[in-house]
């Protein structure tokens, strides 16, 4: 005779059975189909491999359960801070460092009272807004995790970072020496301070070479200002910027023509007056031709030759093309500065 359990165990394999003969005649419709099963499959929460951007409720409907259990502003601060932390992680890993930041700033907004997990977030968020090139703002959040906790060898690493980025080096050494005084062995902090330490110098000596070029440059334009000054040369009323008497009558003229040197500069070709070794002056002169709406330039017009030197060159044998009834000869022309 069957006992009661032998009975229970037989109707269990009987529906069973009847199950399985349903489906033999009878498709299944809840079933990933043939030739779109990894797509669907992919629309699985759980198998998710990226979330998508903006969640539907009518195309996600788990998801957005999900969504609204995992951001319950009912949870304690601290789990959604960390929450929002996590997410943020995710889209670091995937380079979205926008949306890095948004995470990390509404984890922040939590106020929690985790104070390790506040350094975190603000690390975490210097580290994305560096990737995006905001490093101000990445020095910023640097400086907020070390006022919570100001050993944080992460938050030192990515200050001394900018600091190198905003070619603040001194301060990316600073930086350095105070996280190497915590982990004298930092590889990337010892490397950081090493790049910091060369670019230093290459900036000091960069600083040097235009102090010295400038100096160089005003020495000379004193020289040529001087040579013109002995030479009796007065630039017209035209050249001279408007200046306020200073009741030095030597330093006002030097000024005026130093900024009439400046004026003298023939259109976008930028030539100027030249002193040479020799103390000799040359001077950029352009010749008008009224008549055909013609000009010759001559950029360095040494002040020992004479104007009949030039046309002869000019008026030569090779002529300009447009003097084709060679009107133009040295001896019979007239030179005016008007």
């Amino acid at each position: 005779m069957a006992s009661p359990a032998q009975h229970e165990g037989d109707d269990d394999e009987d529906y069973m059975d009847q199950f399985l003969d349903k489906f033999a005649h009878q498709k299944y419709k809840g079933g990933f189909s043939e030739d779109k099963w990894e797509e669907e499959f992919d629309q699985v929460p759980m198998f998710m491999k990226k979330a998508p951007d903006e969640i539907d409720p009518l195309k996600n409907p788990e998801l957005a359960c999900l969504q609204s259990i995992i951001f319950d502003d009912d949870r304690p601060l601290e789990e959604q801070a960390k929450t929002y932390k996590c997410e943020g992680n995710e889209y670091f890993k995937q380079r979205d460092y926008k949306k890095a930041v948004i995470s990390y700033t509404e984890g922040l907004k939590k106020k929690c009272s985790d104070s390790e997990l506040n350094v975190v977030l603000y690390t975490n968020r210097a580290a994305a807004q560096f990737y995006l090139g905001n490093r101000q703002s990445a020095l910023k959040d640097v400086l907020a995790a070390r006022k919570l906790k100001p050993s944080h060898l992460k938050a030192i690493i990515r200050g001394a970072l900018c600091h190198v980025e905003m070619k603040n080096f001194a301060e990316a050494l600073a930086w350095c020496d105070e996280g190497l005084a915590l982990e004298p062995k930092e590889t990337q902090l010892l490397e950081l301070r090493q790049k910091a330490d060369k670019l230093k110098r290459l900036q000091e000596r960069d600083v040097r070479k235009a102090q010295m070029k400038e100096k160089k440059e005003r020495s000379h334009k004193e020289a040529l200002i001087k040579a013109i000054q002995n030479r009796g040369i007065k630039l017209s009323a035209p050249l001279q910027p408007c200046r306020q008497s200073s009741g030095d009558e030597e330093e006002e003229e030097e000024e005026s023509l130093s900024g009439g040197l400046e004026q003298l500069s023939l259109g976008s070709c930028g030539h100027q007056v030249l002193l040479d070794e020799q103390g000799h002056l040359s001077w950029p002169v352009l010749f008008l031709y009224p008549e055909y709406g013609q000009t010759d330039l001559i950029a360095a017009f040494h002040e020992e030759t004479r104007f009949v030197d030039h046309l002869a060159v000019m008026f030569g044998e090779e002529r300009p093309s447009w003097d084709a009834d060679r009107k133009y000869s040295p001896q019979d022309l007239q030179v005016s500065d008007q």
